[in-house]
């Protein structure tokens, strides 16, 4: 094997390893344990669980609502500290994005905001931890794959849209009622004569929401880890590749900030626009 090739290889294995997730679930031979290879995470099938993702998610989900819940125990009415006046700014932000965007009378629209908002900034941050040390961090302790941001795992952000998608439809249902929802994709937009084809067309248009959350967070996030992971790749290339990768490095983080709170951003605003969606009746 050349070095051209023998390079090649170790940069594939290298970007192969650092995205696969820590999985856990039945083996083929009937054990239930951590899969060590691709493949044995492959071979796991739909029930395996990726432990990173979801104690991530967990853990970020926890210190949000313990921050929060702390920063309101400890509000007071004068001039407020710096954290108090933080998590205020950041209320009354979604607060305003919520007024802005949802006519309906929901109590659970706002906080819902909130929380899809700083959650999913959250697991988004996590993308600026170093690429690297995690998943050496992670082998220290005897585990074969780590994978630190939770929204590069499509099982992340599809659960989070399909949640998305049944109060959806729990509300279209409780609004409208059973009538006015399945009327709505019967008779719009062309009609009782155009049955078909409206619920065609409504019917793929309601599929495509939870579809369209998830993949947009999902690839965008994606999409910023492999372009760190290509960059860490450039520091092994010789010191001039060294510097070029820590100047790059910096300049994509920066970027890259305004990547995790536009993700998060939209996200929020789409949960909002889609429950107000929800709440309107067609006459």
């Amino acid at each position: 094997m050349s070095a051209e090739t023998h390079e090649a290889h170790s940069s594939s294995e290298y970007i192969k390893h650092h995205l696969q997730n820590l999985t856990y679930g039945k083996k083929p031979d009937g054990a239930w344990g951590l899969a060590h290879t691709a493949q044995e995470a492959k071979d796991m099938g739909f029930w395996a669980l990726n432990v990173d993702s979801f104690g991530v998610s967990f853990v970020l989900g926890a210190l949000f609502l313990w921050l929060f819940s702390r920063v309101a125990k400890r509000a007071t009415t004068g001039v407020p500290g710096g954290l108090q006046n933080f998590v205020e700014w950041i209320i009354e932000f979604v607060d305003n994005s919520v007024r802005g965007s949802f006519s309906g009378k929901n109590p659970l629209v706002a906080p819902l905001a909130l929380t899809v908002f700083i959650w999913i900034f959250l697991m988004n941050l996590m993308d600026l931890l170093s690429v690297d040390q995690v998943p050496q961090l992670a082998g220290a302790l005897g585990l074969p794959f780590f994978k630190v941001v939770p929204t590069t795992d499509p099982n992340t952000t599809f659960g989070m849209a399909i949640a998305v998608f049944l109060l959806i439809l729990y509300y279209s249902f409780k609004v409208k009622g059973p009538g006015g929802f399945f009327s709505e994709l019967a008779f719009q937009p062309f009609g009782k004569w155009g049955m078909p084809f409206n619920l065609l067309l409504e019917g793929v248009n309601l599929i495509a929401k939870p579809i369209s959350l998830a993949l947009r967070l999902f690839g965008n996030m994606y999409a910023g880890e492999m372009i760190f992971i290509l960059i860490a790749i450039m520091f092994g290339a010789g010191w001039g590749f060294g510097i070029f990768a820590g100047v790059l490095q910096w300049a994509w983080a920066v970027f890259h900030i305004l990547i995790i709170t536009l993700q998060a951003f939209i996200f929020m605003t789409l949960t909002i626009v889609y429950m107000d969606m929800a709440h309107q009746e067609h006459h």
